[in-house]
């Protein structure tokens, strides 16, 4: 018996959907079909534990009210600068000889150049040695504890490094009571967060103690506080997005210190000139209030058990590693390095791979995630505007809701994709992008350029497993 012909697509047209090769696709279009090409991976890259740990978390109705609860308290939270303090005074568990860095933990002999070199820096400002060689067998010998900036409420950029007598930001969130710090923005050029440690980097940091610092410190009592929500949003509107480019929210908060500092009557005159002026003449001044006040934010929601929101991405330069509001747990992959445009005479072989807290910011929502905003800083970072306004729209399709906050012109003002869900990532493959400025691998050389990145995958899909293996089974 024969076989009856098929009929042809030309006499029965088809619609397809093709979820394999766009080939495929083209085959039935050939024919005379229609074919719709679904761009469609296998969750979790095809790692099967991890898709199904996803598959069961995706569908438990306590992940969803975990995470409801804790992005709740980070859209809540109220971020204040309430004051100026030196970091062994006032940031919890930074007694004794103490050094925080960037990023999750990591031994002294796997740090990077500009990490070691910047904590060799902060041993010479500390007086507990004399020179480079003595501070470096100091460390060597275990006598000076090396800790995550995260473990002690506190963040800090490129480096991270906060010794305890350095000056340090009060952030707290009046909405909740919890407190976040972190240090002051040194400036551009040979910096500490950069890995200088040369005899002007720290007679600055010296003079950022005895003088900036308490300045500010009688700014901000005099103003009672500053809220900075608004000031953040505001700059949002006029092009910054509070990571790469603070220009606007720099001169903003200037406006409000110089103002404050100028009617007051226990002010010395010489030293407010001099703080003034130094803020005035660096346009990433605000880039250390952004991240405290992002960490207070985030710090809000940290502790609701079996929550999938993120409260941290961070850098050392080796390591990537985030954190989730339901552990204290780090879940870390390789940190990659950044894809961006270097400075004249450097290039990709100059690079260290990503470093700093930094990130913080766009875990917050803001920074990457709010380049929509900020045109402008593709100049800085590569690209388009085309492609900043894509780069946040994307960022949606990971997040669990938008912070009416900070709100986007460029978006008609509806507010920035923020609350990135481990299990949203990890189930579209779209990884939580990051701008950032790119480090020389060597210590002290400074900034070569800055460029995009994105979160590794690997880091959310052992989120996703912790969470699914310490989810206790239902009733």
């Amino acid at each position: 018996m024969s076989a009856k012909p098929v009929p042809a697509l030309t006499q029965q047209p088809l619609s397809v959907i093709n979820i394999g090769l766009s080939g495929f696709g083209q085959t039935i279009r050939d024919c005379g079909g229609s074919a719709c090409d679904l761009r469609w991976q296998p969750p979790a890259e095809g790692d099967a534990e991890a898709g199904w740990a996803l598959a069961r978390l995706i569908a438990d109705e306590r992940i969803d009210a975990a995470n409801r609860t804790a992005y709740g308290r980070y859209l809540a939270s109220q971020p204040v600068l309430t004051g100026v303090g030196v970091a062994g005074d006032v940031i919890p568990g930074m007694s004794g000889r103490i050094i925080l860095h960037s990023g999750p933990p990591i031994a002294w002999p796997d740090m990077c150049g500009p990490q070691q070199g910047a904590i060799l820096g902060a041993v010479l400002f500390e007086a507990w040695a004399s020179d480079i060689g003595a501070a470096r067998r100091l460390i060597e010998s275990g006598e000076v504890r090396l800790e995550p900036c995260h473990h002690h409420a506190a963040v800090g950029p490129m480096a991270g490094i906060i010794s305890p007598s350095m000056p340090v930001w009060i952030v707290s969130n009046t909405a909740g009571g919890n407190v976040a710090y972190c240090n002051m923005n040194e400036g551009l050029g040979r910096v500490l967060r950069f890995g200088a440690n040369d005899a002007e980097v720290i007679d600055r940091l010296r003079w950022m103690a005895k003088t900036l610092a308490p300045t500010l410190a009688l700014i901000i009592d005099e103003l009672g506080g500053l809220d900075l929500k608004p000031l953040m949003a505001q700059a949002l509107h006029m092009g910054d997005e509070v990571h790469n480019r603070n220009v606007a929210a720099s001169m903003l908060l200037l406006r409000k210190l110089s103002t404050a500092g100028l009617r007051s009557t226990r002010l010395e005159r010489g030293a407010l000139a001099e703080t003034l002026s130094f803020i005035a003449a660096n346009d990433h001044f605000f880039l250390n209030l952004s991240m405290a006040a992002c960490k207070a934010m985030l710090d809000a929601a940290q502790g609701v058990p079996h929550s999938t929101l993120l409260t941290a991405m961070a850098r050392n330069g080796v390591e990537f590693g985030i954190r989730l509001a339901g552990s204290d747990d780090w879940f870390t992959a390789p940190a990659p390095f950044v894809d961006g445009l270097f400075f004249p005479g450097y290039g990709p072989a100059d690079a260290a791979r990503d470093l700093g807290d930094s990130a913080i910011t766009e875990t917050a929502g803001v920074g990457g995630f709010a380049m929509a905003a900020s045109p402008a800083i593709v100049q800085f970072v590569g690209g388009s505007a085309r492609d900043a306004l894509a780069n946040t729209r994307r960022m949606l399709h990971v997040t669990l809701g938008q912070n009416g906050a900070f709100t986007l012109p460029a978006l008609d003002f509806t507010g920035t994709p923020a609350g990135i869900d481990a299990r949203r990532v990890l189930d579209s493959g779209i990884r939580p992008v990051i701008n950032t400025g790119i480090a020389h691998k060597e210590a002290g050389v400074g900034q070569v350029g800055a460029g995009i990145t994105h979160a590794p995958l690997a880091c959310f899909a052992k989120a996703v497993l912790a969470v699914a293996r310490n989810l206790p089974e239902e009733n």
